[in-house]
């Protein structure tokens, strides 16, 4: 009996969104070619384990040519919530909160939460490279990398927030302007909004939607191919003396379809 052949495995990648790029680029900075080449092996073939995302801080174990394990920490410089919503007033881009509530990444919330130099990482491995930024450090980037691509509220907690303690913040600035003179708050920071940064309804619990478009009603048998229907059915191990009384099963249900509704 031969044996089965495999596909070729799937192709990770990361870096694929803005944020994703900014956070590698910082952590690439120091890194020569060849220590950014063998931790895209690693990266590709999976060698970090055990990732662990906090709040401004990441830890990891990477199985590298020794047989123990290297362990890796970054430790990224924290954001303040009350900093970045004041300047999201500043800047005009208080809609980037709901943007990203939505899965997407805003780049006026990106710029300010994303580290900018590499000092806003720091890093440190047990293995005995001394390089700024073993393949170890690096592969584990890359797999945080990954993990921004996925879930762009992961930028906020590998640089010690979330999105609660930002909507947090939003509130307490709105209610703090609610003592302040509109037109004065608006000119001191910038906000061309006249109401709130968030609205009463942030999660939209209260929005009626509009009725869904009509849907001309379709004959489901005249639209059926017999042919592909009679191939499916054979597939499935059904005899071809079966398939006329399948036909005639299925108008049987699609007549009492109709008939209900």
């Amino acid at each position: 009996m031969s044996a089965r052949r495999r596909g070729p495995a799937p192709v990770r990648g990361y870096g694929i969104t803005g944020w994703s790029r900014a956070f590698v680029s910082v952590v690439e900075a120091e890194a020569d070619h060849r220590h950014i080449t063998g931790a895209r092996r690693y990266f590709r073939d999976r060698h970090v384990d055990g990732l662990q995302i906090g709040e401004g801080r990441v830890t990891s174990s990477v199985r590298g040519t020794q047989l123990d394990p290297f362990e890796v920490i970054l430790v990224t410089r924290v954001v303040d919530p009350e900093t970045v919503i004041d300047l999201l007033r500043r800047t005009g881009s208080a809609g980037d909160l709901l943007a990203l509530a939505r899965g997407e990444q805003p780049p006026g919330l990106g710029n300010l939460i994303a580290p900018t130099e590499s000092a806003d990482v720091e890093s440190d491995c047990t293995c005995p490279d001394e390089a700024p930024r073993c393949v170890h450090v690096l592969a584990t980037a890359f797999e945080v990398a990954a993990e921004i691509d996925r879930r762009p509220t992961t930028l906020l907690q590998v640089m010690g927030t979330d999105l609660p303690a930002l909507l947090a913040a939003a509130g307490d600035a709105d209610e703090d302007g609610d003592d302040r003179d509109d037109a004065t708050w608006n000119n001191a920071t910038g906000n061309t909004d006249d109401g709130p940064m968030l609205p009463d309804d942030f999660y939209g619990d209260r929005v009626v939607l509009p009725p869904p478009p009509p849907v001309p009603a379709v004959d489901a048998l005249t639209e059926l191919d017999p042919a592909v229907l009679r191939i499916a059915l054979r597939s499935s191990g059904v005899a071809v003396t079966q398939v006329a009384e399948a036909f005639d099963d299925l108008a049987t249900f699609y007549a009492e379809i109709k008939r209900r509704t």
